[in-house]
This record gives structure tokens, sequence and C-alpha cells, in this order.
């Protein structure tokens, strides 16, 4: 079952005298289904930043359509839009986005604080999760006490403390060292066999080589897509790196 379907995407800015017109997305289309772990890469410039942006709503696109769950995100008013995205939508981003004054415990609640969910339920959420990410031990420390990587962790728990239908990672890795990089995708590779559907933006070929499929962005459409199959990280690893070198010098699907 489908939990994301992006249908024909468009996305043209306009300069604010209409002078200059760019096109960022041309015509994307693909779907995630439940359970899946997707990697999206692409040139700078390619359209996968854009494409993230309207997948979260954070943006509107020129033409075309996103359903997540059926919903058609282009019908959700944008009063509604905020709530919708917490609800629905997961985030962890590549500079954490952790409130320096909140605890680690009061920035994993927070969405829950927005959503006014009762305080008995969002302490029986966050024990075990925090469990699981490894971070019981810092709910009273403050971002800046913290590590790179477990600020990650921290941004990740706040995500999934929604129970999200689909979590979004933009660049998760990029501002890791590559022990707390190793470590976040580790992580992210448990809570997707335990059913969590990620969709993540990446520059990185290692941290790409952890999902179960990659899409390669290019000019504003889909270019190609790999499958994991039964390739080990290495093997993706390699085909990821020589599809990269193609799309950069120019080579056909």
């Amino acid at each position: 079952m489908a939990v994301l379907e992006v249908q024909h995407l468009k996305k043209i800015y306009t300069t604010r005298f209409g002078g200059n017109r760019v096109q960022a997305l041309a015509d994307v289309s693909f779907s995630v289904e439940q359970g899946e772990y997707v990697a999206i890469m692409g040139e700078s410039g390619s359209g996968k930043t854009t494409l993230l942006n309207i997948l979260a709503a954070l943006d509107r696109p020129t033409s075309g359509a996103i359903l997540l769950e059926g919903t058609d995100l282009g019908m959700v008013k944008e009063s509604g839009l905020a709530a919708f995205r917490r609800d629905n939508l997961g985030f962890v981003f590549q500079d954490f986005n952790l409130l320096d004054t909140f605890s680690v415990r009061d920035n994993i609640l927070l969405p829950l604080v927005l959503s006014k969910v009762p305080y008995e339920e969002m302490e029986c959420r966050l024990t075990p999760l925090a469990d699981k990410l490894g971070l019981s031990e810092l709910l009273d420390k403050f971002p800046y006490e913290i590590s790179g990587g477990q600020k990650q962790r921290t941004a990740a728990a706040r995500a999934l403390i929604t129970n999200p239908h689909i979590l979004l990672a933009d660049e998760p890795t990029g501002a890791l060292d590559s022990r707390a990089a190793d470590g976040l995708l580790r992580m992210f590779g448990q809570i997707n066999r335990e059913g969590q559907t990620i969709l993540m933006v990446t520059h990185s070929v290692r941290a790409a080589s952890h999902a179960g499929r990659v899409l390669f962005i290019k000019d504003g459409e889909v270019f190609h897509q790999l499958y994991r199959g039964k390739k080990t990280d290495d093997e993706l690893y390699q085909n990821i790196a020589d599809t990269l070198t193609m799309i950069t010098t120019g080579g056909d699907r």
C-alpha cells in the first residue's frame, strides 16, 4: 500500500516582477510504499530540495498532486497545514532545529504539547522511545550540553514521537562526524525494520547505501532508480557511486 503518491509534480519559480521563470521540477512521479526506506539523490540544483519542501507541505507545486495516505495535500487549507504536518509527518533536519532553551525532554515532547496530548500519554510515548534511541540519561540536559550525534537522535525522537506516516530526513548526516553518522544510520535502519517509512534526501553515498531504494533526480525529473534487492550496503554503495558518475558525465538512463 502506498503511503505517499507523487503525481506529475512541476514547480516553476517566477521572479518578483515576472521577468524570469526558473523550472525547479519538470515532471516528477513516484510512490513510496508502507515500510519503505527511500533515499533521493541528485546534483546541486537538480530539484531534490524543492521536492522535499513540497512533500513537507512547506511549498506548493505549480501543478501536480501529492497524496499522503490518500489525502491530497493540495486540498489542505493553508490555515490547517501546520497541524497537518505535525500530525502526519516527521522531520529530521541537517542542523537539528532544536530549541536551546528547552531540555532534551521538552524538545522531544514539543509536537505533542502543541497537539494538546495529555501528559500521561506523552510520558508513555517518551519512555520507550528515549530508551530505544539511547537518550534516557540525557532527557534533563540542554542541546548545548550534548554532542552532535545526540542532538540528531533528539531531533529524530521529536520526529518519531507523533507516530508519523512518513519520516522526512533532509541531509540528516550532513553535520555529523563519521562515527555519529554511522550511529544515526544504524538507528534509521532499526526503526525502518520496525515498520517506519522513511524518505531521505542526501548527498552522501554512504547514507543512501543504507536505503532500500534510491531515486536519482536530474533536471527536475526522476532520472533513474536503484533497488537494494539482495545487495549488501557496500554493493549498493558501488552501484550508487557508478550511477552518480554516469549522471555527472552526461550518461543515459
